[in-house]
């Protein structure tokens, strides 16, 4: 599924309790990411729960892995990992990524902990980016 699709979809669910499941599905079709890849350099700071990321060059484009230990961060997880999909570091640095948050009418229903999470995680993006891009 593509970041547009997951808007479109949103705009038809009206009650949170629904987004917040089908977030949570969205984490659960993750694939698993790969116990070796899971160390204390891949884990982000700044989120309560375990979150580890990491990132390699595919062709010109970044490719992501990511898990979370809790089910609505991995659902947050997999919202950014489609949001970056597909993309070159050059790329990744031009999302607007408050603007799918806000698309996505995230803000309001997620607690400050997991919304500075999710803050958090944009920035291990960006500077992954960053990283490969220079």
């Amino acid at each position: 599924m593509q970041i547009e699709e997951l808007i479109e979809n949103f705009d038809f669910i009206d009650d949170w309790e629904d987004r917040y499941r089908a977030i949570i599905e969205l984490g659960q079709n993750l694939p698993a990411m790969p116990e070796a890849l899971k160390t204390k350099t891949s884990l982000v700071p700044g989120c309560m729960s375990q979150v580890w990321m990491v990132s390699r060059m595919e062709g010109e484009h970044l490719h992501i892995f990511a898990d979370s230990d809790a089910a609505i961060v991995k659902g947050l997880v997999a919202v950014l990992l489609m949001a970056y999909a597909n993309k070159t570091p050059q790329e990744i640095l031009l999302v607007d990524i408050k603007d799918i948050f806000a698309k996505l009418n995230l803000e309001s229903h997620l607690s400050p902990n997991r919304r500075n999470g999710f803050y958090a995680m944009v920035a291990r993006i960006c500077a992954m980016a960053k990283e490969l891009a220079a």
